[in-house]
């Protein structure tokens, strides 16, 4: 039988525990019964852990980084499904659930292995985070566990850990919002783009009555939405439907309550076994589920798999991005490895009881240096942020292109593209609003704003302008009249004409 973990290597076998379990559960949904369950899980489990041990032995040779990947519970999810869509080509499909089979058969289904561009954006802004920070978002949204579990189960300091999930958070916005701009999408979609960045970026913000009847109608946008609106509890849900597809919703409802169930029953005074923290009362509660007669027949077989597989991890680098073009440290520190062979977890346990002994307090480490932005992964033909930057050699002449390409009955969205006459390395542009009229949001520039007249700054990615080449910004204005001109436009300094 295999040897219970060392002190040192609990936390991992925790976390092995953890994907373990979260195949089992979502296993159960899929299928018809608790054998074709154990089963189905068996064998994705075996796929993905290949998987994730491909990926760990395909660096790139010579710059110690990564191909993009999931983190390993989704990615192991994403088994479950790819395995189950294979019983049905196999002509295995009466083991699975009727709802699954039909689900297969449809567009909705072919979304997820089709083009990239044509992929939910929350499973691509999950792939576009570096590995611990992905790592990170999931376990603590989409999982849901306590944050000191989190930070146990990913070896990071429990002070800085919801700092650091708050700044994951928007880079995983951040990533959603450029691959929703790189989605194919029809002229409406495009025009509705900017307003729905801006209205969901303030949780106070209302959204216009047209964009409300978009977004019901609009499934492309919907998925956007629940992604770019942080405070708006659709983050765990929108994770969930846009990596694992069908039962994303039902996965998240049963681990949930599950948790509830082994918090408040299984444990004495309902305590967390890792953390010795009351149930009750916390902001998040473990989604571990137990599974009962179906976990006994699969242990002998989890065991086995433990032992013959090699272990993965991220080797210890330090969270080497996943993307070669992403240059920036992670947020988080790096995820530790899973177990190596001999380290699963007793063979006396079932998946979801509690789990080996762990330290009374995780190794220190030190917190990683604090950032407020990441590097962009990659150019974006429609970026957006709010750095300022400085102004530079006036250009000789320039053009202004004003656009208002969307209206409400108090408020208007506009769009000023700027040729200028020479290369600038900084600029600003300064214009005039009708009386009354007043900024509410700004991007791909900062905004100044006294009495009608208005600056718009530069931000740090796009303040060096080529030669023959344009600048635009766009914003969101409040308005008391009618009157949506903006005059007096104004590049450096100098004057520009309307086109």
């Amino acid at each position: 039988m295999p040897d219970l973990p060392s002190p040192q290597d609990a936390s991992e076998a925790a976390l092995f525990s953890e994907c373990w379990d979260a195949v089992l559960s979502y296993a159960d949904l899929c299928t018809a019964g608790s054998s074709a369950a154990a089963e189905l899980a068996r064998e994705a489990f075996a796929e993905g852990i290949r998987e994730l041990r491909a990926a760990e032995s395909g660096s790139v040779r010579g710059t110690g980084r990564r191909s993009s990947r999931l983190p390993r519970i989704p990615l192991l999810l994403t088994a479950v499904r790819d395995t189950a869509a294979a019983w049905e080509k196999e002509g295995k499909g009466h083991k699975l659930d009727p709802e699954l089979r039909l689900w297969l058969h449809s567009d909705e289904a072919a979304r997820y292995t089709g083009p990239p561009l044509e992929r939910p954006v929350a499973l691509r802004g999950l792939r576009d985070l570096q590995q611990a920070d992905a790592e990170l978002l999931w376990l603590a949204e989409a999982e849901a566990l306590p944050l000191p579990l989190v930070a146990r189960r990913l070896g990071l300091d429990p002070a800085t850990t919801a700092d650091e999930l708050a700044q994951v958070g928007r880079l995983f916005r951040d990533r959603c919002h450029r691959n929703h701009l790189d989605s194919p999408m029809d002229a409406e979609c495009r025009s509705y783009a900017r307003l729905l960045d801006a209205v969901t970026r303030s949780p106070a913000a209302d959204a216009p009555a047209d964009l409300t009847l978009h977004l019901a109608t609009c499934r492309q946008c919907a998925e956007a939405a629940a992604c770019l609106r942080l405070n708006g509890g659709t983050l765990p849900g929108a994770l969930a439907g846009g990596v694992i597809g069908w039962g994303g919703l039902a996965y998240l409802e049963r681990r949930r309550r599950a948790a509830e169930v082994r918090l408040g029953a299984g444990h004495p005074h309902g305590a967390d076994p890792d953390t010795d923290e009351p149930a009750a009362g916390r902001g998040r509660t473990a989604r571990v589920v137990r599974h009962g007669p179906m976990a006994a027949a699969v242990l002998v077989s989890l065991l086995a798999l433990a032992v013959s597989l090699m272990p993965f991890g991220d080797g210890g680098d330090g969270g080497t991005a996943a993307r070669d073009n992403d240059r920036g440290g992670p947020v988080a520190a790096p995820v530790p490895s899973l177990p190596p062979a001999g380290t699963a977890p007793s063979a006396t346990a079932t998946p979801g009881s509690p789990e080996p002994p762990t330290p009374s307090a995780a190794p220190s480490r030190p917190a990683p240096p604090t950032r407020t932005a990441d590097p962009a992964p990659e150019p974006d033909p429609e970026p957006q942020g709010t750095s300022s930057g400085t102004a530079a050699t006036p250009p000789a002449s320039c053009s202004v292109d004003y656009d208002v390409v969307n209206e409400w009955p108090d408020g208007y969205q506009a769009t000023v593209t700027v040729t200028p006459g020479h290369p600038l390395n900084g600029w600003h542009v300064a214009f005039t609003l009708p009386a009354g009229h007043r900024i509410t949001q700004m991007w791909d520039a900062s905004s100044h704003q006294t009495g009608s007249r208005v600056t718009a700054t530069a931000a740090d990615y796009n303040a060096t302008v080529a030669q023959d080449s344009t600048v635009a910004f766009g914003f969101i204005a409040a308005r008391r009249t009618d009157d949506t001109h903006a005059t007096d436009f104004a590049l450096n300094g100098e004057s520009c004409a309307v086109a």
